[in-house]
């Protein structure tokens, strides 16, 4: 067997392999499960399943909840081995030859300053800040003390976003992408790219772990990640969050000194974000079903063409699209544009179709609130009011416009049938945000 390949991880071995066959003494065997009166408790995810639920034949039992990543049951071990981190550092460790900006070089020093002392800190940084970039030097500054280190984000898509950037800005180090979709066999490496339900596997595997977009689903809403996370961590190692979207669990971490924090408000053209403004349309379903748009949405869209500006228009549902796309057919005739959803066969295809200037605007769905970038576009919301919009996703919506250079402002419109909770949430973040910017710009 490769030890290399139990090094800071809990591997699962089935029950004849564990039974039959003594691993080296440097390999520890370690449970999968506990048990306590009705309850079963799984050590890979942290949940507690009532054991009638969780039970197999002969009085043993399983995990119903990270089934996903194979089934793990009383019949398993896990064969574990402390992490030794054996690695041979070749410099230069950083081979990234870009500039950050003033504020920028700040907000790396304290990232920096954290992983050094491994902290658990918060990067509170506004969408388009280059959260990627202010990395680069605590982590070179790491890798080169030895340590091992994971990169994770909840979405595969940010992962592989992220790998190449990193591969290029760390050419000497060894380097590995995990996630769910992955062909490649596991290898052990000193940066590990992940995404957060990869970390179940690892246990107390990284001195300093880094997570990228960490309001996001699933990883907002998982207990189970959560706990994967920590476990991931060595027990006297660091964690830094990163978000433009920090949600209430964070903020009461930091409330409470769990957490230090670093705000970065400003975007690297130095300018506030663009304000999101709200127009009240009570009855845009109904009118919908009777065939009509709102007339504000409509005269704003034809505006912004007029202005020679495009835009994404986001709608709540998928259905909605359908619904939609003649009557904008209809009213903007001549323009060019597509929908776009998740599971759009073409989706690629049109996001490219849009980067290229073919289209005039893209309709589509939240599929679309990260990890987009198109120069000079507005942004606008129907229905921002309905649940399946929460109040981060409302907020990276608003973040697509006013990222240019040559535009870094941009309009930035939500349509409600009703005020709630969620969009004054949004609102009262960008407007914070906003106004530690415009301390910095006085």
């Amino acid at each position: 067997m490769n030890l290399d390949e139990y090094y800071g991880r809990r591997v699962l071995v089935d029950q004849p392999q564990w039974q039959e066959t003594i691993p080296p003494t440097s390999v520890e065997v370690m449970p999968t499960m506990e048990l306590h009166g009705q309850r079963v408790r799984c050590l890979r995810c942290g949940h507690e399943t009532n054991r009638r639920l969780a039970a197999l034949p002969n009085d043993e039992f399983y995990c119903p909840h990270c089934i996903n990543l194979g089934r793990v049951s009383t019949l398993n071990k896990f064969y574990h081995v402390p992490e030794p981190n054996q690695f041979t550092v070749q410099r230069p460790v950083l081979t990234w030859t870009g500039q950050l900006s003033p504020l920028q070089e700040e907000a790396a020093v304290k990232v920096d300053q954290g992983l050094a002392a491994r902290w658990y800190q918060l990067l509170w940084a506004v969408t388009g800040a280059g959260k990627t970039e202010m990395m680069f030097y605590g982590i070179a500054h790491a890798l080169e003390r030895g340590e091992r280190l994971a990169v994770a984000s909840p979405r595969v898509d940010v992962c592989l976003e992220l790998y190449p950037r990193l591969e290029a800005a760390f050419q000497n180090t060894t380097m590995v992408l995990l996630h769910g979709r992955q062909e490649l066999p596991y290898r052990y490496a000193q940066l590990t790219v992940c995404t957060t339900h990869q970390l179940l596997r690892f246990y107390h595997a990284f001195d300093n772990l880094i997570i990228d977009e960490v309001d996001a689903f699933p990883f907002a809403a998982n207990d189970a990640l959560l706990y994967a996370s920590q476990q991931a961590i060595k027990e006297d190692g660091g964690c830094l969050y990163l978000t433009a979207t920090p949600g209430p669990v964070l903020l009461r971490r930091v409330k409470r000194g769990e957490l230090t924090v670093s705000y970065l408000p400003l975007r690297y053209h130095g300018h506030l974000l663009p304000r999101i403004n709200l127009q009240l349309a009570p009855g845009w379903r109904r009118g919908l079903r009777r065939g009509h748009l709102p007339t504000s949405l409509v005269a704003r869209l034809r505006r912004s063409l007029a202005d020679g500006y495009r835009f994404l228009l986001f709608l709540p549902h998928v259905a909605d699209l359908a619904a939609v796309e003649p009557l904008l057919r209809e009213t903007l005739p001549g323009c060019s544009f597509a929908t776009v959803h998740a599971t759009d066969r073409h989706r690629l295809a049109k996001v490219q179709a849009m980067r290229d200037g073919k289209y005039d605007f893209l309709v589509t769905t939240t599929i679309m609130e990260r990890g987009v970038t198109f120069p000079e576009i507005d942004v606008f919301v129907l229905g921002a009011d309905e649940p399946i919009f929460s109040s981060s996703a409302l907020v990276q919506i608003a973040g697509r416009a006013g990222r240019a250079v040559s535009r870094p402002t941009g309009t930035v419109c939500f349509w409600i049938a009703t005020q709630c909770r969620r969009v004054r949430s949004a609102v009262r973040q960008v407007d914070f945000m906003n106004r530690k910017g415009r301390s910095l710009q006085q």
